[in-house]
């Protein structure tokens, strides 16, 4: 398999996954999406959205959407220590709160990143839009640490939604924020990052 993606990047939570079950994979690094467009012409051969994740997987057969990726790495593996099976007990949350990130998370980075994508006027009005965006985001994160149960995200049990709190809590609004406003998010996500089979994917994505 072939994982296209940017250090650092979205793409962080696959490659942790895929390093977690130890399946073999090539990383593809695609350069910034954001300031080349020669990098999003190359990548839209692949995605037209121009987005990572991307995952080609042995058969030639391309993936994207994470959460996507992650169900189809369980199907692949056979294996329920990132994803429970159907009638774990934790199912139900788990399903929901993958859709609750990659749904009303992660698209705030998708805008607030470089929101001169989608904002059009001039700087001070790009400015506001991302400080919105950014504080609707840190509303989705006090509902998420709202359900979260501890010490993993789900209890008891790993999951995905704790590799994904690994990454995501890299991003803004930093480890700061989340120590005081999400401290049981945090916890977690810290916790996976550490975790041996992840914990060299941490050291390549972030450098700090």
């Amino acid at each position: 398999m072939v994982l296209h993606g940017e250090p650092g990047w979205g793409s962080a939570i696959v490659e942790a996954q895929l390093a977690f079950y130890g399946l073999p994979f090539r990383f593809q690094a695609t350069g910034d999406l954001f300031a080349s467009a020669e990098a999003r012409a190359r990548l839209a051969r692949l995605n037209p959205l121009a987005q990572v994740p991307v995952l080609a997987l042995a058969d030639g057969t391309v993936m994207t959407e994470s959460a996507a990726i992650t169900l189809h790495l369980a199907d692949l593996t056979g294996r329920d220590d990132l994803v429970p099976g159907p009638k774990a007990a934790e199912r139900v949350s788990f399903l929901r709160w993958l859709v609750f990130l990659v749904a009303n998370v992660y698209p705030t980075f998708t805008y607030a990143d470089d929101p001169a994508r989608f904002v059009k006027a001039d700087e001070s009005v790009q400015k506001a839009f991302r400080t919105e965006v950014d504080a609707y985001a840190q509303r989705m994160w006090t509902h998420a640490e709202q359900a979260a149960v501890g010490p993993w995200f789900l209890g008891s049990r790993f999951s995905a939604l704790d590799v994904y709190l690994a990454v995501m809590t890299k991003w803004r609004p930093r480890r700061d924020w989340f120590a005081v406003h999400a401290p049981k998010l945090l916890a977690a996500a810290d916790a996976a990052a550490a975790l041996p089979a992840i914990a060299p994917v941490m050291a390549r994505n972030f450098k700090a």
